[in-house]
C-alpha cells in the first residue's frame, strides 16, 4: 500500500501546475461504513493522504450502515456541483437515480468498496465481490476441507447487503455443482454479539467449515473458537482479512486463508481517479485491491500494522 501511495506522488507533481492553474477541484467521498471499523480507518488514511497529495478539498463522510444518511449526503453532494464523487454501493440498486443526475450535471462519479455497475458509474476501486467468493470456495474445495453433503457457515454482518449477496453468488457457483451446502447467518454489527451468535451457531451445529463474509465476524474467529472450545485450525475458516486482529489469527492459525483489500490503497485510488477526470482525462476502468493471503505471506501485512 505504501508503495502505491509513494507512486502516486510522482503524479501528485504532475498535477500540481494544473491545480494551480485552476480552482482547488473539491470532491465528495461517501462510505456507507463506520470511521471507527479497522478496515475504514485505514482507507479514510489513504482517502486523506490523496487529499493532501494531489492537492484537492474532500468532503469524506460515514453512514455507519444508514442507507437513508448515505443517500441525504450523495444528493447534498450533487447539490455542491463538486469536481467528482465517489462513493461505496451497500445494496444494489440503491444509486441508480443519484448517479444519473450526476452524470447529467457533469459531475464524475466513481464507485469503491462495493460496486453497481448498473449505474452507469466511471469506475471502481476495490475487489470483485462475486470473483472473492470463488476464490474462498475454491480454496476449501482445492485443499480437500469440504466434500458434497457438509454444510459451511457463513455469517454476515448484514444480510442482503450487496457484499453478501455478490459473495454468496460466487461460492454458490463452486459449492452447488459440487453439492456441498452452506448456511447464510446474520451475526450482527454489535461485537459482542457477534461472537455471541457465531458462538451459539459453532456449538449447536458443528460446521466443517466457515467463510466469514464480513470483516467484523473475522475478526470475531479467535474469540469464538474459544468459546466454543476449538483450538486453532479445528475447522478450516476462509474469509476477509482487512484487519490486524484477523492477520494475527492467520498468523496464529486459526484462519486458513485471508483476502485483503489494501485498504489505504482503496482510499488513494478513488482520489487520483476523480483528479484526473477534474483534469481533463478520461476515465473509465477498474482498479482491482484484492489478494489472498495465508500463514506464509502474512509478515508483509502484520509489520505494516506494526508500522502505524
Amino acid at each position: 500500500m505504501k508503495r502505491i501511495v509513494t507512486a502516486f506522488t510522482v503524479a501528485a507533481s504532475l498535477w500540481a501546475g494544473a491545480a494551480a492553474a485552476q480552482d482547488k477541484p473539491t470532491f465528495y467521498l461517501l462510505s456507507h461504513g463506520g470511521p471507527s471499523d479497522a478496515f475504514w480507518i485505514d482507507w479514510n488514511r489513504g482517502a486523506t493522504d490523496a487529499c493532501t497529495q494531489l492537492a484537492v478539498t474532500c468532503n469524506i463522510s460515514f453512514s455507519g450502515g444508514d442507507m437513508a444518511a448515505q443517500k441525504e449526503a450523495f444528493n447534498s453532494a450533487i447539490a455542491a456541483k463538486p469536481q467528482g464523487i465517489a462513493t461505496t454501493s451497500a445494496q444494489p440498486g440503491l444509486w441508480t437515480e443519484e448517479v444519473a443526475a450526476a452524470r447529467a450535471a457533469g459531475i464524475p462519479v466513481v464507485f469503491f468498496n462495493t460496486d453497481d455497475t448498473s449505474t452507469g458509474r466511471q469506475g471502481y476501486v476495490g475487489a470483485d465481490l462475486r470473483s472473492a467468493g470463488v476464490q474462498w470456495a475454491q480454496y476449501l474445495v482445492d485443499n480437500k476441507m469440504v466434500k458434497a453433503g457438509d454444510t459451511v457457515f457463513m455469517p454476515v454482518e448484514v444480510p442482503g447487503a450487496s457484499y453478501q449477496v455478490l459473495e454468496t453468488e460466487g461460492i454458490a457457483s463452486v459449492f452447488d455443482p459440487l453439492g456441498v451446502k452452506y448456511d447464510v447467518v446474520e451475526a450482527g454489527t454489535d461485537p459482542a454479539g457477534i461472537i455471541a451468535k457465531m458462538t451459539d451457531y459453532m456449538v449447536a451445529n458443528k460446521p466443517v467449515a466457515m467463510i466469514g463474509l464480513g470483516d467484523s465476524v473475522m475478526s470475531s474467529v479467535k474469540q469464538v473458537f474459544d468459546g466454543a472450545g476449538l483450538s486453532a485450525g479445528a475447522i478450516p475458516v476462509v474469509g476477509w482479512g482487512n484487519s490486524k486482529t484477523t492477520a494475527e489469527a492467520v498468523r496464529d492459525g486459526y484462519v486458513n486463508a485471508a483476502a485483503w483489500q489494501f485498504p489505504s490503497a482503496q482510499g488513494f485510488m478513488p482520489v487520483a481517479l476523480l483528479k484526473l477526470a477534474a483534469a481533463g482525462e478520461p476515465i473509465g476502468y477498474n482498479i482491482e485491491t484484492f489478494s489472498l493471503y495465508d500463514k506464509a505471506s502474512v509478515d508483509p501485512i502484520l509489520k505494516l500494522y506494526e508500522a502505524e
